[in-house]
């Protein structure tokens, strides 16, 4: 992933650790938990706890984790991947919050039945942990399988939720 040079950066403390978030222009690019396995380098970016998607990102999540949101309602901008992803992560919007969808499931949605293991993937380099619900997808029996956060925190996402 490449983000734009001219994004911006700031973090926020959260129930489940640190979160890094990235905006460039007047869109979220990126939101990411510390130690996630696909964390881009953030070292040459500029801090802008100002930035206003920033702040709007915070506050929305914010909200979240104390129960009082259950959607975003933020600019994003999923052109940092491959059209390939961005249809993954566009699919990955649609699942409700509360709700899981398996892999097999998503890779239908997407019209790529047989693409399983490239929708895991995509899944697993979603740029905008929790805004783009890549924790509501599930294994093909409902298992926890796979998350770049850590099963810990897709677990407590999950729960947070309500999920079923």
């Amino acid at each position: 992933m490449k983000l734009p040079a001219h994004t911006q950066i700031t973090s926020m403390a959260s129930p489940l650790g640190r979160i890094t978030m990235a905006a460039a222009d007047q869109s979220l690019v990126g939101v990411w938990f510390e130690g996630q396995a696909h964390l881009p380098d953030l070292s040459g970016f500029a801090q802008a706890p100002t930035h206003p998607v920033l702040q709007q990102a915070a506050a929305q999540l914010t909200q979240y984790f104390a129960g009082e949101r259950t959607s975003f309602e933020l600019p994003l901008d999923l052109s940092t991947g491959t059209a390939f992803q961005q249809s993954v992560w566009q699919a990955l919007l649609a699942i409700a919050p509360g709700q899981t969808c398996s892999y097999q499931t998503l890779s239908a949605l997407i019209g790529n039945p047989a693409a399983v293991r490239a929708v895991g993937g995509a899944v697993g380099r979603n740029p905008l942990s929790i805004i783009v619900p890549c924790h509501r997808v599930v294994g093909a029996k409902g298992a926890l399988t796979g998350y770049a956060g850590g099963l810990e925190r897709k677990a407590a996402l999950l729960q947070l939720e309500g999920a079923r």
